[in-house]
């Protein structure tokens, strides 16, 4: 038996073990991203020596995670990526040295990079994490494209600013529990951007070719909308308490209407500040959840108390 809509001040893969097989609806999550910051918790992800470490450790909590989702279930994982070298590191090199060089008092070694083949460029984090998902035999149904369009500047000038992440649609069966989800055919479908890409209020695409040739068909289109796409253009949400790594209410929502039944169980193992558990209870699901940080599970307390009038 579940106990649902509370937060375990436990381990993830801890916590997971207690789960009955076949228990869970759906899992939305978001682990903490590789070498990014430390939540000062023994055991937390993210502060392992090496990136492929990290990964391993994530893909054996999906191992249980596959275990107690039922075989209709489905499963949305975030995950960020990292560029090697340059404060974020190969491995824990680069912080070692640092240290070391601070406590020798030598702050001009401080800001040097470590000489590795992956300095300042991406590690494919999350793809190689995906791969190794779909190793295990998750069904990998889709890469969504979360597109920031509030991303902040990054501070570079010699590459672009990155301003998506991937979400990865898995699914444990081939049939499985989806609802459907629409978007409006009001939204751009120029690949080019849309409407924006206009002369004189004329589309520069000729007549008879690319999505012009698309709009003059009768395609007789569905009321409700278009299938929804891929890419989500959803603007990050800031945290009024003390958590740097919030995904916003309506990226979760997205994942749990299609995802998850009405009644349902959602999972998320890195619950962090508790969005996963509102966004749950707003739309008539049930949660469950583990965090390490005890002080991240009296924030999600708060939150509940805030949005819903409840506690976990």
């Amino acid at each position: 038996m579940v106990k649902i809509n509370q937060i375990f001040n436990s381990c993830c893969l801890d916590g997971l073990k207690t789960l009955p097989d076949n228990s869970i609806d759906c899992c939305v999550t978001s682990p903490p991203y590789w070498s990014l910051r430390s939540y000062e918790c023994d055991g937390q992800f993210g502060i392992e020596d090496d990136y492929n470490d990290y990964i391993r450790r994530l893909a054996d909590v999906f191992v249980e995670v596959k275990r107690v989702l039922k075989k209709s279930g489905t499963c949305f994982v975030n995950i960020g990526d990292t560029y090697g070298g340059a404060g974020h590191g190969y491995n824990s090199k680069y912080r070692k040295a640092k240290e070391r060089y601070k406590l020798m008092g030598d702050s001009n070694k401080t800001g040097k990079l470590i000489n590795t083949p992956l300095n300042k460029s991406m590690l494919l984090i999350p793809y190689r994490f995906a791969a190794i998902m779909v190793d295990n035999e998750w069904k990998l149904r889709n890469i969504i494209i979360w597109h920031k369009p509030n991303q902040l500047p990054q501070g570079v000038t010699d590459r672009f600013t990155n301003d998506f992440e991937p979400i990865f649609f898995f699914t444990k069966s081939n049939r499985y529990d989806f609802i459907q989800q629409f978007e409006s055919y009001d939204k751009p479908l120029n690949r080019w951007g849309g409407d924006s890409l206009t002369t004189n209020g004329k589309s520069e695409w000729s007549e008879n070719t690319g999505q012009n040739a698309y709009r003059n068909r009768d395609l007789r289109p569905n009321p409700e909308g278009r299938n929804m796409r891929c890419v989500w253009s959803i603007n990050t949400k800031g945290e009024k308490e003390k958590h740097y790594a919030v995904y916003p209410q309506m990226l979760v929502k997205r994942c749990i209407e299609a995802g998850c039944p009405e009644g349902g169980i959602v999972l998320d193992p890195f619950m962090g500040s508790g969005t996963t558990a509102v966004v749950a209870r707003k739309l008539n699901r049930n949660y469950v959840g583990f965090e390490l940080n005890a002080e991240y599970i009296k924030i999600a307390e708060r939150k509940l108390n805030r949005e819903l009038g409840m506690f976990v």
